[in-house]
């Protein structure tokens, strides 16, 4: 709590009758001495008209601190400490009497000073108190000290006219802040309140999702998250640093569970397919965030924000959403003003293409506002350029296919949830045998419609995507109302479907998911004419109530607005509606909007053979690289069509095979597994070339696994590294032991390491011949990674990530060679002292406690950007008798320590160091005595910390690499002042 919070507990009512006892009444004569009055002669409890002794001041201040802990509010310190702190609030007053001064001294100095002098009368009243008990004592003091000053002013015989003015200031703030007290209950209280109602109401309000097809027969609509909740994957492309000896990895692919996207980066943008569960994610993140209780989350779906004219800034956001809750005033400001928010922002996708930019610049200012809140930007892939945000620092993110196990778990969870436990072996067995079915098991929307018919026709499933959504179509719009046993307005499907349809093609036009419900009624009511079994229904009103109730595809998500319940059924029926009016000429002049993909592939499966094939060419006519792509992507849908048509399309696209990047073969593999049949190589290729056939080829395999694998098992021999990363890179996507027996072990090992994560990769690399660099990532204990190696003395660099099973490190002593040991998030206390001596450098990141440290005098190279360490000087922790020549230092590190002792390591030659405001002109000092210094790094630096308040001369450092914070204004030149005889380097963002 703050000082001044725990002060408002302190209303005049209380302290002013203490202060009057605690000072002698004015007698006769008492104003007309010639000479001070000293505040000995004037306290009540010395001298010769003393009417208090000690105790009695003791009682009073018990009394005021009891009846601070009374008031209403939160208690500002626990109970317990109620008795120390009245003992230590006595001490101070009774140090009125051995001040030596006047009253008329004691008012210059003003309520501030005159506390600082009680509490250093009574240094050791604090002893032992809590931190929020402190902050109450000197509160408690100061407010003591301000009335006590009033109390002087208002004395007979203080008639100074030189403080006639500060009289008034004193009465006049004294009555302000009484009257504040009295009007406004305390911020923090408040506030704390309100978050307790609005983190129930987000837990609430976000735990429901729809499991499509489970809304049949006497099944509820929506099921709690926690039961639905599928934890997704998603990949991204990082960054590595090399240590010193190594080489350099500029990129790779890291995979982590799509709710990790926010750990280690406190900004991302997650790209994710229609139906990947992208909202359901930022659900997940809303309702886990809110239980916990570590941040604030703010659900922005962008598709509801855009209808008013402006983004909302923080203090709307609730209103903005519909929450019906009214949060204090300047709460919003508060939350992210501290750092505590979670911005949740999705559906960048769901908006126009002409107000992603204002999205962009409304997001970025936040961000900039507001710095230190965790933020999340979801799209689908193709809704913006690839690096829309990395200047700003946001970590790109895509959602990855849903894999065989994902897919398994979630139809089980499917058939338990729908009390339908007869049909999920048979639907398990079909997705295993069934490629074109198990192709459109890719996404959670997609294995619920295939869930749900498959019990609808007792086992009978289309194969198609078309007929798949036909199907689905069917069941919602015809059997819904009669399966739930529901008295309708009679529609007929097909009368459904025709209104439906338009009003999805409306939305389609305006570039939005979400539409006023009067323009809805509008468009039904100038339907309904040609609709004739809907006519005599009712009127607009009538049956687009119906719809929005019975169908199943229509939903309201806040008073007065219509949307459909997934982006895909709008594209799907906006597709239809165009296709039979023969609008395909809007279709293809919207080509270039990538809001309109599914459209155009939706469009392609509903028309005619001669349509399809007029669609396609203008696709093709205008002759860019995404569109030559997409027409690619439609032959998918495109059951019947002209041969010569197919034929150009696959030349055409064939032209942009090999892909020259990786960008280009993400891209390429977007028009589906078809392309593995024209993929090349690797005989001809450049090693950029190879290596984007290798990416696409890995792409696909979560669509096609065995054209995948023929297409990869070409490459196994290649020499380019890039290539070989991306073979090792994609083994999860494959069969642990096949893909281990028909690529990795053929792969030359040089520059490369393998990441296991499951128990089968670890049985697969026990069959393999050995390898030096190994990658542990999960609850992999010791004794598993030891026994998984065939030979323990052939492992030279090991890495173990996210195991919450290691506890004992002795049994890493089997590898006799190990010279490099990374060691990240792994929970449990690690005793370093009984690891191989052979390591020479040692990475460690947010681990749990460590011990042994000290004793690992073989190091060269030590990595502990994330770890904290403990003492007061780094010698307290680190090695000081090792060899060190490059050190990483985190936040956390220095927390403590600071720099100092820094210098034991005269051998270091290359530093990180994060910067913090605890740095000081000590900590250069110590840089400075390092002699083979000759690269420094100086990371998260804003400019503005004393560290850089002079000048400082390394001369041995060549380059000083400065890593700025995403909000720092940084002066190149001013900084390059600060570096003599040195290099300053800023890389770009």
């Amino acid at each position: 709590m703050e000082p001044a919070v725990l002060g408002g507990k302190l209303a005049s009512s209380l302290v002013a009758p203490l202060v009057k006892k605690l000072f002698v009444t004015d007698g006769p004569g008492a104003g007309l001495v010639d000479r001070p009055v000293r505040l000995t002669r004037l306290v009540s409890f010395r001298g010769e008209q003393r009417t208090l002794g000690e105790k009695e001041v003791r009682g009073l201040a018990g009394r005021l601190v009891s009846d601070s802990l009374d008031s209403p509010g939160e208690p500002p310190f626990p109970r317990d400490e109620e008795t120390a702190v009245a003992d230590a609030l006595a001490a101070r007053l009774l140090a009125l009497g051995d001040l030596d001064m006047d009253d008329v001294q004691a008012v210059r100095l003003g309520h501030g000073e005159l506390a600082r002098r009680l509490r250093c009368g009574a240094p050791a009243a604090t002893t032992g108190l809590s931190s929020d008990a402190r902050y109450f004592l000197d509160s408690a003091t100061e407010w003591a000290c301000l009335h006590i000053l009033e109390f002087f002013t208002r004395r007979s015989t203080f008639v100074a006219r030189t403080l006639v003015a500060q009289t008034r200031g004193q009465a006049e703030l004294i009555a302000r802040v009484d009257e504040l007290i009295t009007r406004v209950p305390r911020p923090d209280a408040r506030d704390t309140d309100f978050e307790r109602r609005y983190l129930r109401y987000v837990a609430e309000q976000h735990n429901r999702v729809t499991i499509y097809g489970i809304d049949l027969r006497d099944s509820p609509d929506v099921w709690p998250l926690e039961v639905a909740y599928l934890s997704l994957e998603a990949t991204a492309e990082e960054d590595r640093t090399a240590l010193p000896g190594e080489h350099a990895e500029p990129e790779r692919t890291v995979r982590l569970p799509a709710e990790d996207a926010l750990l280690t980066h406190d900004r991302g943008l997650l790209r994710g397919d229609a139906g990947s569960g992208k909202t359901t994610l930022v659900q997940w993140l809303a309702v886990t965030t809110s239980r916990d209780g570590a941040r604030i989350p703010y659900v922005l779906p962008l598709r509801t924000l855009v209808r008013a004219d402006t983004l909302p800034a923080p203090a709307a956001f609730l209103t903005a959403v519909g929450c019906p809750l009214a949060p204090p005033e300047g709460w919003a400001e508060r939350v992210l003003g501290a750092g505590r928010g979670l911005v949740l922002v999705d559906g960048l996708d769901e908006i126009p293409a002409a107000d992603r930019h204002r999205a962009r610049d409304w997001l970025l200012a936040l961000v900039r506002a507001f710095p230190g809140n965790h933020w999340l930007l979801t799209s689908r892939p193709t809704a913006v350029r690839p690096d829309w945000l990395a200047a700003e620092g946001f970590r790109e993110l895509s959602l990855t296919p849903m894999r065989r196990a994902d897919v398994t778990t979630f139809v089980r969870r499917w058939h338990a949830a729908a009390r339908a436990p007869e049909y999920e072996a048979d639907l398990l067995d079909a997705l295993r045998t069934k490629r074109d079915l198990a192709r459109l098991a890719t996404n959670p929307l997609m294995c619920g419609l295939i869930c749900a018919l498959h019990r609808e026709r007792r086992g009978y499933l289309p194969t198609g995507r078309k007929e798949l959504y036909d199907a689905a179509l069917t069941m919602l719009l015809a059997r819904r109302d009669r399966e739930r046993g529901m008295a309708a307005v009679e529609l007929s499907e097909e009368a459904q479907l025709e209104l439906l349809q338009r009003l999805a093609y409306a939305l389609v036009l305006s570039g939005r998911t979400e539409m006023e419900a009067g323009t809805a009624e509008g468009i039904v009511e100038r339907a309904l004419p040609s609709v004739a079994s809907a006519a005599g229904q009712g009127d607009a009103s009538t049956v687009l109530r119906a719809l929005l109730l019975r169908s199943g595809l229509l939903r309201q998500p806040a008073e007065g607005v219509l949307d459909f319940v997934h982006r895909t059924f709008q594209d799907y029926l906006g597709a239809r509606y165009a296709v039979e009016e023969g609008h395909l000429d809007v279709i293809a002049g919207r080509a270039g909007d990538t809001q309109w993909e599914d459209v155009i592939r939706m469009a392609v499966a509903h028309a005619r053979p001669g349509e399809r094939a007029a669609l396609l060419r203008r696709l093709l006519a205008q002759d860019t690289p995404r569109l030559t792509l997409l027409a690619l992507a439609c032959l998918e849908h495109a059951t019947a069509l002209d041969p010569a048509v197919r034929a150009e399309v696959e030349a055409r696209a064939g032209a942009l095979i090999p892909p020259a990047s990786t960008e280009d073969a993400k891209a390429l593999a977007e028009a589906g597994p078809l392309v593995l049949e024209l993929l090349p190589g690797p005989e001809g290729l450049t090693d950029a070339e190879a290596h984007g056939v290798t990416v696409t080829a890995s792409l696909l395999a979560e669509h096609e696994q065995d054209g995948a694998l023929a297409v990869l098992r070409r490459f196994r021999e290649h020499a380019d590294l890039d290539v070989r990363r991306q073979l090792v890179g994609t083994w999860e996507r494959f069969d642990a032991r096949g893909y281990a027996v028909e690529v990795l072990d053929h792969l030359d090992r040089s520059g490369l390491h393998l990441t296991c994560r499951t128990s089968e990769q670890r049985a697969a690399i026990s069959a393999m011949r050995p390898w030096r660099d190994l990658l542990f990532d999960g609850p992999h204990s010791a004794a598993d990674i030891v026994g998984c190696t065939a030979e323990p003395g052939a492992v030279e660099r090991l890495r173990i990530r996210n195991s919450s099973t290691l506890v004992r490190l002795d049994e890493l002593s089997a590898f006799t060679a190990l010279r490099r040991l990374s060691l990240v998030f792994c929970p449990s206390p690690l005793d370093l002292s009984v690891l191989p001596r052979t390591i020479e450098h040692l990475s460690v990141r947010r681990c749990a406690e460590l011990t042994g440290l000290r004793d690992m005098g073989s190091l060269q190279s030590l990595d502990l950007t994330w770890q904290q360490i403990s003492g007061s000087r780094l010698t307290d922790s680190l090695p000081p008798t090792a060899p060190l020549e490059a050190l990483w230092l985190g936040r956390g590190t220095t927390g403590t320590t600071g720099l100092r002792g820094l210098s034991t390591w005269s051998t270091l030659t290359l530093l990180d160091v994060e910067v913090t405001a605890s740095l000081d002109a000590g900590d250069w000092a110590e840089l400075a005595r390092l002699p083979r210094l000759a690269h420094l790094g100086l990371t998260g630096f804003r400019g503005d910390e004393p560290f850089f308040s002079q000048p400082v001369a390394l001369p041995n450092v060549g380059n000083v690499l400065l890593h700025a914070a995403s909000d720092a204004h940084v002066d190149l030149v001013c900084l390059a002042s600060l570096f003599t005889d040195t290099n300053v380097i800023l890389p770009k963002p």
